[in-house]
């Protein structure tokens, strides 16, 4: 039993979710038919026997009335007749019995119910092949029984018809019950069928710009099912962005190294012909070639940078952000040696410690420094300055140039954009897109906004617990990339 019973479930198992949830919506239901059905029949077959049971009651009390001196008398028409009583008196000494035989049945409970010894009481039994109910019950003042007993058969034929409508009634409700399940599962299960084609779809077609129709109107329906759905075509819309970052990123490198590549297979074509060349023209490729390499080679690195998703978290470490920046201070002035960088610390934020990779977050200010130092005039100043308060550690970096248009203010973070007034300048574009990504691996918002005065403005905001003041000094390694 236990082997086909495992079996039974493995096959349900192996059964698609629509099958499944069928039967088990209509098991549900034609359970609730077949109990309605069987509660009624038990309900309709004891009301018919207490209706009988009453009849028996007041005939017994009718003939309790006219038969005080009748002594013990057999019945005479052995339930001949449905409508006619068989009626008959038993006294509690058997030697007080009449010769001739009973009619009804005479049995011990019968003389204890004559002698006073026993309740009245109601018997189902069968007389001259007639379904019989007797009820037996003792006369006032006597020690006698009085049995009278009444054929049963409307009763039984009653339940019997009864017994097969119900059968019948339960029986479409079995059936009502398959169908209901059928347009249960189908209807219920069809924006699971619709989030499957889907899935298979986008799958064949490798394209994630399909999406699940769900429910019209302003809300829609709010049930499990929409919101699976709504997540899927939510998940789905950050599928289709991300291949399209993904195609864009690749459109665009190739479109920022197809130059620089162009222009060291000249230059390298050009050596290869150094014979024919002057020494300044040699010099002159030469130097050409090994700017262009470096260019290259920079806008490699940045793009394997980009590519990285998260920080590596076991580099993360207790740093000082006012410690990485002094660094970065240092090794800009070293770099762009005609810009006037300025640092302001404030006192509370000077000890304050971030988890970070310290280099990692020294790239980040390296390429805020750089992007600032680029778009300054010679002699101009770059000010940086670190605050604290409000839960948070402010950065900030400003510069003294052109500013940001409000037409290139969305698009500064974008990889490879370049705004009109920066396309004459060096670089690949990737700068500050790296130091967002930076910043947002770190828990941390980078933004741009037009400074006051003219020039652009920077802010790195880390969210912070309750500050805490760091035990030693903890600085990054790494200049400017």
């Amino acid at each position: 039993m236990t082997g086909r019973r495992r079996l039974g479930g493995r096959w349900v198992r192996r059964r698609p979710l629509r099958t499944r949830l069928a039967l088990a919506a209509s098991a549900a239901v034609a359970v609730v038919a077949v109990g309605v059905c069987a509660a009624a029949f038990v309900v309709l077959r004891v009301q018919m026997t207490r209706q009988l049971d009453l009849n028996l009651a007041q005939t017994a009390t009718q003939l309790t009335q006219r038969t005080r001196n009748w002594g013990p008398t057999a019945g005479d028409t052995s339930c001949r007749y449905q409508a006619v009583p068989c009626v008959q008196i038993v006294p509690a000494d058997p030697a007080r019995d009449p010769r001739e035989r009973y009619g009804l049945p005479v049995s011990p409970a019968t003389r204890a119910v004559a002698a006073g010894r026993g309740a009245p009481y109601y018997t189902g039994l069968t007389v001259a092949g007639h379904p019989v109910r007797m009820y037996t019950t003792r006369l006032p003042h006597k020690d006698e029984a009085l049995q009278v007993a009444l054929r049963s058969d409307t009763v039984e034929r009653g339940v019997h018809q009864a017994a097969w409508a119900l059968a019948a009634v339960g029986a479409a409700g079995v059936l009502l019950a398959a169908g209901l399940g059928y347009g249960v599962s189908r209807t219920g299960l069809a924006p699971v069928a619709r989030l499957t084609a889907t899935a298979e779809r986008i799958a064949a077609t490798r394209d994630p710009r399909h999406r699940i129709e769900l429910p019209a109107g302003p809300g829609g329906h709010e049930d499990e099912i929409t919101r699976l759905a709504a997540s899927f075509n939510t998940m789905l819309g950050e599928l289709e962005q991300s291949v399209t970052a993904q195609r864009r990123l690749v459109a665009d490198a190739s479109h920022e190294l197809r130059t620089p590549l162009t222009a060291l297979r000249t230059n390298a074509e050009l050596l290869a012909r150094a014979d024919r060349l002057t020494d300044r023209q040699r010099d002159r490729a030469s130097s050409a070639l090994t700017r262009q390499l470096r260019e290259v080679t920079t806008l490699v690195n940045d793009l394997i940078e980009l590519a990285r998703d998260e920080e590596p978290r076991p580099l993360l470490e207790e740093v000082r952000p006012a410690a990485l920046l002094e660094h970065a201070v240092a090794a800009a002035r070293e770099h762009w040696p005609d810009i006037a960088f300025t640092v302001h610390l404030d006192p509370e934020a000077a000890g304050i410690t971030l988890p970070g990779v310290p280099a990692r977050l020294t790239r980040l200010l390296s390429n805020l420094l750089d992007n600032a130092a680029k778009f300054s005039p010679p002699g101009g100043p770059v000010e940086t300055g670190l605050t604290a308060g409000a839960g948070a550690v402010r950065l900030t970096v400003r510069d003294h140039g052109p500013g940001i248009a409000p037409e290139d203010l969305p698009h500064v973070f974008d990889r490879f954009y370049r705004a009109r007034a920066a396309r004459a300048l060096p670089g690949s574009g990737l700068g500050l897109a790296m130091a967002r990504q930076i910043a947002r691996a770190h828990g941390a918002e980078l933004t741009a906004t037009p400074a006051p005065g003219g020039g652009a403005l920077f802010h790195l905001i880390f969210p912070i617990s309750p500050p805490h003041r760091a035990q030693e000094g903890t600085g990054g390694e790494d200049g400017p990339g």
